[in-house]
C-alpha cells in the first residue's frame, strides 16, 4: 500500500520532470528543427529528444530503480521493475514544428501520480493519484474543478481510425444534437485532456485502442479521474486492455448525452 507521503513524493517527481521538458520546449521554440522521421507522416525534432532527455535525468536521479517507456527512447530500465514512468516529452510536435504553441509535456507514472505541463501558458497539472491541481506561475496550487459550463468539445481528427466505419469522429461533429448542444474544438494535443480537468473544456473524445497505457494519454486521464471526470472507451465501457478509444467528460450527464451520439 503507498502511503501519502510516497504520493506527494511521486508527483514532485512528476512535476520536476515536466517542469525540465517545458524548459527545454521553450528554449528550442522558434528555432528551425531537422525533423526526424517516425513513419506513417510522424516526425519528431530535436526538440523532442531533448526534452525527453532531460525528464528522464529528472526520474532517474529521483527514482533510480524505476522503468521508463519514452516516446522517442522506448522502454529503459529493467523489465521486471515493479514501477514504470510513461513520457510523452512534447505532445503537439506538429503544431510545434509550425509555430504554434499548443502543445503538451506528460509525465505519468502507470497507476500513480502524474504531471502535464502547459510549457507556454505556464501551468502544470498534477496528481498524486487521489487529487488533481494545478500549479500556476507566480501562485499557488489550485485543485482541479471540472464543468461542462463552457461547452466545447475537443475532438481528436488524427489518424488513424480503428474503429470506423462503427466510429467516426467526424460524424460525431455533424451529429444534430452535438451541434445543437457543443462546440467543437480541435487542438491536436492531449493538453486538452487537462483542460477538461480544470473545466476549460466540457469533454474530449478520440477514436484508438487501449489508451489507459500510451504516453501520450496516461497523465491527462490520470488528472481527469482524480479530478472527477467520467472517463471511458468509445463504448461506455471502462479503458483497458480491450479498450477503444477515449471519452472523457466532466461530468456524467455531459458523457451520458456524447455516447448517445457516438451510439
Amino acid at each position: 500500500m503507498i502511503d501519502s507521503c510516497a504520493r506527494s513524493d511521486d508527483a514532485a517527481v512528476a512535476i520536476a520532470g515536466a517542469r525540465a521538458g517545458a524548459d527545454v520546449v521553450r528554449s528550442m521554440y522558434g528555432r528551425r528543427l531537422d525533423r526526424i522521421d517516425k513513419g506513417a507522416g510522424d516526425f519528431a525534432t530535436a526538440a523532442d529528444v531533448d526534452a525527453e532527455e532531460a525528464i528522464l535525468g529528472v526520474i532517474r536521479a529521483a527514482r533510480p530503480d524505476d522503468a521508463v517507456l519514452g516516446e522517442e527512447g522506448g522502454q529503459q530500465g529493467a523489465l521486471g521493475a515493479g514501477r514504470q514512468w510513461l513520457v510523452d516529452p512534447l505532445c503537439g510536435t506538429l503544431n510545434y514544428a509550425v509555430g504554434t504553441m499548443l502543445v503538451a509535456v506528460n509525465v505519468a507514472l502507470r497507476d500513480g501520480a502524474a504531471a502535464v505541463a502547459d510549457p507556454f501558458g505556464g501551468e502544470v497539472y498534477f496528481t498524486d493519484g487521489e487529487s488533481a491541481w494545478v500549479r500556476r506561475d507566480g501562485a499557488g496550487d489550485v485543485p482541479l474543478t471540472p464543468t461542462p459550463a463552457t461547452r466545447l468539445v475537443d475532438v481528436n481528427l488524427d489518424p488513424p481510425f480503428p474503429n470506423a466505419p462503427g466510429f467516426r469522429a467526424v460524424d460525431l461533429l455533424a451529429h444534430p444534437e452535438f451541434i445543437d448542444r457543443f462546440r467543437p474544438r480541435v487542438v491536436s494535443t492531449t493538453l486538452a485532456l487537462a483542460w477538461v480537468a480544470a473545466g476549460k473544456r466540457a469533454a474530449y473524445v478520440t477514436d484508438g485502442g487501449d489508451l489507459s497505457g500510451s504516453v501520450h494519454f496516461a497523465a491527462g486521464i490520470a488528472l481527469c479521474r482524480a479530478a472527477g471526470c467520467t472517463v471511458t472507451g468509445i463504448d461506455g465501457a471502462p479503458i483497458g486492455e480491450a479498450g477503444r478509444g477515449l471519452v472523457v467528460a466532466a461530468d456524467d450527464e455531459t458523457h451520458g448525452l456524447l455516447m448517445s451520439m457516438i451510439r
